[in-house]
């Protein structure tokens, strides 16, 4: 079993923002496999289904961005899951927009839903997919730009990264980390 973890704000408050590119992946490919996200528990939004061949369960943790991991890790422990099962993807504004990047394992640097994740876990050994969004332009403060509503012409742009993030997910599922990596990075 799969745990694949979108990081984002609940919404609709925080639809169409930078800082839900998380959700926006998981939304994507349940859509896609049919998957509805209609369950609660653990803090957190979830379906489970079936993505090449593996049972899943897609999770939005719903405790808001800086505090994700606890509904992570609930899930983790009741359903004794490997961290090399748990997918984790958000945004990241140190890579370029329409860009995606895939690690096996490592720091949450300066994203302060990854630090939860990795806190709650007592581990950096599970793969991420870190979605670009770019850096703000000096007018913004990091803040109002993660969580600011986006025009569609901009939602646009960040969609190709959440279309290769969807892309992402399933070569992992079919192949592993190390082919996803070499594909996608």
């Amino acid at each position: 079993m799969y745990l694949i973890v979108g990081l984002g704000n609940p919404e609709p408050d925080y639809s169409k923002t930078r800082h839900n590119m998380g959700f926006d992946a998981i939304n994507k490919i349940a859509k896609k496999y049919e998957i509805e996200l209609t369950r609660t528990k653990f803090d957190g939004i979830y379906g489970s289904g079936i993505i090449e061949e593996e049972k899943v369960i897609l999770l939005k943790p719903q405790t808001f961005m800086n505090l994700s991991g606890k509904s992570i890790k609930q899930f983790v422990d009741f359903y004794k899951i490997p961290l090399e099962n748990v997918l984790v993807i958000y945004d990241d504004m140190d890579i370029e927009i329409g860009t995606i990047k895939l690690r096996k394992k490592g720091g949450p640097g300066t994203h302060n839903g990854a630090k939860s994740v990795v806190h709650e876990l007592s581990s950096e050994d599970f793969p991420r997919i870190r979605v670009g969004i770019g850096k703000p332009m000096d007018e913004y403060d990091a803040v109002d730009y993660v969580i600011g509503k986006l025009d569609d012409e901009t939602y646009e742009k960040l969609e190709m990264g959440i279309n290769k993030a969807t892309g992402a997910i399933e070569e992992f599922l079919k192949n592993g980390i190390d082919i996803a990596m070499n594909k996608y990075n």
